[in-house]
């Protein structure tokens, strides 16, 4: 089969390899998936450079933590899946072997033509999406679903959530929130996109690049009041103004770090609103089946930007990291 890797020495996108590799065979407990489709996350820049936690893998690394196929194959014990099944993969794997751990890293990732997972690794694509569509779930939906619904206080109906930029996190909240009932608000520095999240559901969009002060704008536009949630993927770069669009009471759920690692990330303002931070890590097999259940009664579809084929996984690669993108790059193996 083919796959792409990271090399152990690979310090960027320009060092992507395809190799050949041996077929897997599922053991006991495990499935052979015949992989279809993956999704890019900006960590999956990151483990390329070599810059992700923990620095380089020490090995040649198969990249990619998202991706859906069909079941090709399972060993011996399985129940939760036959052969034919559609399904794909959580973020993180638990094995017999030790802890939970990602894939993509420091797990072999879902960038090749097959994988092997534990029956536990591996959840049914929800009915009504395609295989695309649903590579888009594993890190960046589940994030976005742990945010607002299982962070602190569930997010209700007629609150305000803000999304910063249009990554496939800030996407797929803008979604969730909106089907919710809440009233979302957007930001980027291309009008081209604001233009596109008021379509999506977005109800208020803000240039961050003319309105730097853009928290002072969101206390604006809410009347004073703020947001009762933040999806802050900035990190330190933006959590200071995160902080100032919160309302009394509010959440900012920190997801990320796009716009820095540092910055202004005093606790102070956000003790005088009351306010609370939570660190969200995407999320377990309960959450994603939960948020499965809720995408089949809402219907929605993950925002698939731009879809590659297999063999220009450098190319997705490159046009993710251009940050030209809303919602998800998308790599095709069918």
């Amino acid at each position: 089969m083919r796959v792409w890797i990271v090399p152990q020495d690979g310090k960027g996108i320009a060092d992507l390899r395809c190799i050949e590799r041996p077929d897997p065979k599922p053991g006991p407990g495990q499935v052979l998936v015949r992989v279809r489709a993956t999704s890019l996350n900006y960590r999956d820049q990151l483990v390329a450079a070599g810059t992700y936690f923990g620095g380089p893998a020490g090995r040649d690394l198969i990249p990619l933590s998202d991706g859906a196929g069909e079941v090709a194959g399972i060993g011996a014990g399985v129940t939760r899946f036959k052969v034919g099944d559609r399904v794909v993969g959580t973020f993180f794997q638990r094995t017999p072997e030790g802890p939970p751990a990602a894939l993509g890293s420091p797990l072999d990732g879902m960038l090749a033509e097959q994988v092997v997972l534990y029956e536990d690794g591996l959840v049914p694509v929800p009915s009504g999406l395609t295989n695309e569509e649903a590579a888009c779930l594993p890190c960046a939906g589940v994030t976005a679903w742990h945010a607002l619904f299982r962070a602190g206080r569930p997010l209700k109906a007629g609150e305000t959530v803000l999304v910063l930029g249009t990554g496939g996190v800030s996407i797929f909240a803008l979604q969730f929130a909106h089907a919710a009932g809440a009233r979302v608000v957007a930001t980027s520095s291309s009008d081209d996109k604001l233009e596109r999240v008021l379509t999506i559901g977005a109800s208020d969009a803000i240039n961050y690049r003319r309105n730097p002060d853009w928290d002072k704008e969101v206390m604006r536009i809410t009347g004073g009041r703020g947001v009762d949630c933040v999806v802050e993927v900035g990190g330190g770069g933006t959590f200071a103004r995160s902080v100032g669009a919160l309302a009394h009471g509010g959440k900012v759920c920190l997801v990320g770090f796009v716009a820095g690692r540092e910055g202004d990330t005093s606790p102070f303002p956000l003790m005088f609103k009351a306010g609370s931070l939570h660190g969200i890590f995407v999320g377990d097999r309960e959450m994603f089946e939960e948020m499965n259940r809720a995408i089949g009664v809402t219907h929605v579809k993950p925002v698939v930007d731009r879809v590659f084929p297999f063999d220009e996984a450098l190319a997705a690669f490159t046009h993710h990291a251009s940050g030209k993108f809303v919602g998800k790059v998308v790599i095709n193996l069918s």
